[in-house]
């Protein structure tokens, strides 16, 4: 069946915390969509460990699993002494912020639930309750910036567009393409490079893409100067693990490649920015790139297909700088890399009908 939203759109359709069982259940996205497997995390360290084997991937959704796993560590503590739930809480955050270190969502929720949580320790109430409503709070208002990032995001797409991307670049592309070509009535289609080690572009931004009705072809990650060159592709589009305020991204690695083949070409890239920079990132240069096991390219399937002896590398993301890109779309409107930063003082009810391209 198409013309649907598909599963990974609504964050609380593939995480939930079910405090009576005690369980943070997670979708397994390594498996998605050959097989619908939930993961059931009964600690702090489950819930860790499912964020480093990437069994949840993208920077909200790992973001809110993390902080349901403070709160799961929380409750744990509950009976015990205020000075005994702050060791727990310190120890829970720093075993979370070493996870996965691009990604700024992650460290802006973990450093909001610290504070109410430490809040709540002051005011002798129960720390994992707040902790708790937080998170949850936070998915259904990251829904909805993914919403109206991806609203925005189709306007800037013509009928017959075919749309380049690298990895999932999550729930706003999942908008974006359904209000196009579901609402909108537009033929847009969808190549997504393969993505390894973990195919998220052959897995996730296929099945995504085909169940709401684009056509989708997927290449190879080194397919894509080749396909620019041939005019196949006239629209570059990818999500961003952290937005500095300078206008760079990071995102997964392959992207800052294909964003110099699109300038190359004269091809756009826009980037899915939901909900605006980081403010403590100035510059590019200051976001931390994660170094994944170099093993994990030497894998295919999980079987090993390099010979014995040979190394992997493995930096899971690369920063594109400004110049490389077009537009930067936002639930708050549509902005120039350069003029990113006037997202912190836009307003965040701006009309969807109004499309105003800033800066």
């Amino acid at each position: 069946m198409t013309g649907r939203l598909p599963l990974l759109t609504r964050r609380g359709d593939t995480l939930r915390y079910d405090r009576e069982k005690g369980i943070v259940a997670i979708l397994n996205r390594r498996l998605y969509p050959a097989e619908t497997v939930w993961v059931d995390c009964a600690d702090l360290e489950a819930v860790a460990r499912a964020i480093e084997t990437m069994v949840i991937q993208g920077g909200p959704p790992l973001a809110y699993a993390a902080g349901y796993g403070l709160a799961l560590a929380l409750d744990h503590a509950s009976d015990y002494s205020l000075a005994e739930q702050q060791a727990v809480l310190d120890q829970a955050l720093e075993r979370l912020r070493r996870t996965r270190p691009t990604a700024d969502d992650l460290h802006t929720i973990l450093a909001e639930a610290e504070r109410l949580a430490l809040q709540a320790l002051n005011q002798n109430k129960a720390p994992n309750d707040v902790v708790y409503a937080y998170v949850a709070d936070e998915i259904q208002r990251g829904d909805r910036s993914a919403e109206r990032c991806g609203v925005r995001a189709a306007e800037l797409l013509t009928d017959g567009d075919t749309i380049l991307t690298v990895c999932y670049p999550g729930a706003a592309f999942n908008w974006m393409l359904y209000t196009a070509v579901v609402k909108q009535g537009k033929q847009v289609a969808v190549m997504p490079t393969e993505t390894r080690p973990y195919g998220q572009g052959i897995r996730l931004t296929a099945s995504q893409a085909l169940e709401i009705g684009s056509q989708v072809t997927v290449i190879n990650d080194n397919m894509s100067g080749f396909c620019l060159s041939r005019d196949m592709i006239s629209v570059y589009i990818t999500a961003a693990d952290r937005i500095a305020l300078d206008g760079s991204i990071a995102n997964k690695v392959g992207t800052y490649t294909n964003a110099v083949l699109a300038k190359r070409h004269g091809v756009p890239f826009y980037v899915l920015g939901y909900d605006g920079p980081d403010i403590n990132t100035p510059t590019g240069a200051e976001i931390p790139i994660e170094e994944r096991n170099g093993d994990e390219v030497l894998m295919m399937n999980g079987q090993r297909i390099a010979p014995a002896g040979v190394r992997g590398y493995y930096p899971a993301f690369d920063v594109t700088p400004p110049e490389l890109i077009s537009s930067i779309v936002t639930d708050r409107g549509i902005y120039r890399p350069a003029m990113i930063e006037r997202y912190l003082d836009d307003s965040s009810d701006a009309p969807l009908d109004v499309i105003p391209l800033l800066g």
